[in-house]
């Protein structure tokens, strides 16, 4: 079973009825799920060498399975030499599928690659159900190798979620097997 329809499985058979028990959801469509999954990765050396864009490109590609789109500075910054207009990052929006199989990727086996991994921060929610997460480099995920990387870049995930408060966005997060901190 590919493990996109695994973690699918496991949202309908055990998140769900988990989730009706602990908030007392009367109708199914209340109950939170997953909209989608962004990863954004800066790269603020691509003012000076435009070569370091296609990389973080291509390493974006394989850690997602899917083309990011080239992000593009909207102000222009002297200090910076930045001017608008000029690449400055990649972004990628994962949903379905995708979007499952990452999270699944992200949480058996990226983040358990952090040296003295305790857990995530909880702290991290915006008021509306959504989670951020910055990890510090791309190496975690098993298809970067470690001899093609020329610099260690970091990037932020996001997780939309149609929960309306961070508890029941945690919950949900916490079912689907999200390593969060114990206090």
């Amino acid at each position: 079973m590919p493990v996109a329809k695994k973690i699918k499985n496991q949202y309908h058979e055990d998140v769900v009825p988990a989730l009706k028990e602990k908030f007392g959801y009367k109708n199914t469509f209340e109950i939170p799920k997953l909209v989608k999954i962004t990863v954004n990765m800066g790269v603020g050396e691509a003012v000076q060498n435009v070569k370091m864009l296609d990389a973080a490109v291509n390493e974006l590609t394989k850690i997602a399975g899917q083309k990011p789109v080239v992000t593009r500075a909207k102000k222009s910054i002297a200090t910076y030499k930045l001017r608008a207009g000029m690449p400055i990052g990649t972004m990628v929006t994962l949903r379905g599928e995708k979007m499952y199989a990452f999270l699944q990727k992200l949480v058996s086996v990226a983040l358990p690659r952090i040296r003295d991994f305790r857990g995530i921060s909880d702290k991290s929610f915006d008021g509306r159900g959504n989670y951020s997460l910055g990890l510090k480099e791309q190496m975690l995920f098993p298809e970067i190798k470690y001899d093609d990387v020329d610099v260690v870049r970091g990037m932020d995930i996001t997780i939309v979620t149609t929960a309306k408060t961070d508890e029941e966005a945690k919950a949900l997060l916490a079912e689907l097997g999200m390593p969060f901190r114990k206090r």
